[in-house]
């Protein structure tokens, strides 16, 4: 099988929420066709400054998703592209999807100027980390989420459409910074 990336498509919607829900599965995830769909269109409209890829098969059938979007790096006055998002689907494994994925970013980091790639994962999910440790370096870091004081939302508030787009059960699993498996 040759494996090549591309941005994703309009036509990609099926195969691309499949694979998200299979991620979402993977990590535990409740079953959510609302968030699905709200990421979707995010990634199809590039919204919030998400930029979706798929690697594809022979046929140009997604097998295997990418979720990158920039960040800026205070500390240093430069940008960085952080992944926020990467699975491939189970019975596409080992055709080397994921990696033709993260040397896609790179490159797309490079073109930018941007100054890191940077993803988080499980630690025990060392299937995915395998593959991390041939194209990037662990880092020391510890990533920390923290819940949101509670406010009273009000409809009319001018950002309210946005927090509606946002998880509001604080019982939920997080996915803040997001996660990666491939």
């Amino acid at each position: 099988m040759t494996v090549h990336v591309r941005p994703v498509e309009r036509e990609d919607e099926d195969a691309w929420k499949r694979l998200y829900s299979g991620y979402r599965s993977f990590y535990l995830l409740p079953e959510d066709t609302d968030a699905v769909a709200t990421t979707w269109l995010w990634v199809r409209d590039r919204q919030h400054g998400f930029i979706g890829l798929v690697a594809v098969d022979d046929n140009d059938q997604p097998i295997a998703l990418a979720n990158l979007r920039w960040f800026a790096r205070p500390s240093t006055a430069t940008m960085g592209l952080y992944l926020d998002d990467l699975f491939t689907a189970p019975e596409a494994r080992g055709h080397g999807a994921a990696s033709a994925l993260l040397r896609d970013a790179a490159e797309r980091a490079a073109a930018e100027g941007a100054s890191v790639v940077r993803w988080i994962t499980a630690a025990d999910n060392a299937s995915a980390r395998s593959v991390y440790d041939t194209h990037a370096t662990a880092t020391p870091w510890v990533t920390y989420d923290m819940k949101p004081a509670r406010r009273s939302v009000t409809l009319s508030s001018p950002t309210a459409p946005r927090r509606a787009l946002m998880r509001t059960d604080p019982t939920a699993p997080s996915n803040v910074g997001g996660t990666c498996h491939h």
